[in-house]
């Protein structure tokens, strides 16, 4: 049951990771690299781009890790 539990626990916490990393793809840009940049700086649409698709993908695989921790349930 601990097993199942810790599914769905690792689940919601990735899917929360990857709802903010759709949400907001220029956060960890700023808090690593703009800080050594003077003045207005954006990070490349390509960035943006990986960054978004990372977040989808960590969606899917917290949808299923929360679905067989839901199913081990039963």
């Amino acid at each position: 049951m601990s097993f199942a539990i810790s599914l769905i626990l690792i689940g919601l916490l990735t899917i929360g990771i990857g709802i903010f990393s759709f949400l907001r793809p220029t956060f960890g840009w700023r808090m690593s690299e703009g800080w050594k940049v003077k003045g207005e700086s954006e990070p490349s649409d390509m960035y943006i781009d990986s960054v978004k698709l990372s977040g989808v993908v960590a969606i899917m695989l917290g949808s299923i890790f929360l679905i067989g921790g839901i199913l081990n349930l039963l």
